[in-house]
């Protein structure tokens, strides 16, 4: 009877715990480590791959575009965080766009001022363009200072402005005179 009994009350060493340690033994547990094991590996290029486009629409200088590629690759998410935090908050087309704006204003305020001919720069204190011999403005019977041609009187010496006549245009030396209203 002894030996009935020994061996229907054999004892199992089974701990609390001895399932947890088995799913982690398992074949679902290796399946779940590689395909998170990949997922990072996809995230981590992916990453990298976004920082080598956002930082080419950014940043001018190609050196400084490898840096930043090569702080994404090498230290993964934290070199993207840092990237981040150290990118230009700017497209480098949103910097053109706003120059050409701003250039624009410029023009339209009359703070860059031209021949309307030649394009060549002008002073506004100048009566004809150096370059080209276009006349820009009028001068005073007066004092001589130049006149914009919607002024009926002149700033300096309140001199009233004569409209000029198209015969009162005359060339200078060998350089045809050219208005404004000629161009």
């Amino acid at each position: 009877m002894l030996p009935l009994a020994s061996s229907t009350s054999t004892p199992t060493s089974s701990s609390p715990f001895s399932s947890v340690s088995g799913f982690f033994d398992s074949g679902y547990w290796v399946a779940l480590e590689r395909i998170a094991g990949l997922f990072a590996l996809a995230l981590w290029l992916a990453l990298a791959f976004w920082t080598a486009k956002d930082a080419r629409r950014r940043i001018d200088d190609p050196v400084i575009v490898a840096v930043c590629v090569a702080a994404a690759v090498l230290f993964g998410p934290f070199g993207v965080i840092i990237y981040l935090f150290l990118r230009p908050p700017e497209y480098l087309e949103d910097v053109a766009e706003r120059e050409l704006e701003i250039q624009a204003m410029r023009r339209r305020l009359g703070a860059e001022q031209v021949c309307p001919y030649c394009r060549n720069p002008a002073d506004p204190s100048f009566l004809s363009c150096p370059h080209c011999g276009t006349k820009l403005k009028n001068a005073c019977r007066r004092c001589k200072a130049p006149l914009d041609p919607e002024w009926r009187l002149c700033p300096y010496c309140e001199t009233a402005v004569v409209p000029s006549s198209g015969a009162s245009r005359t060339p200078r030396d060998p350089v045809v005179q050219r208005t404004t209203t000629d161009v």
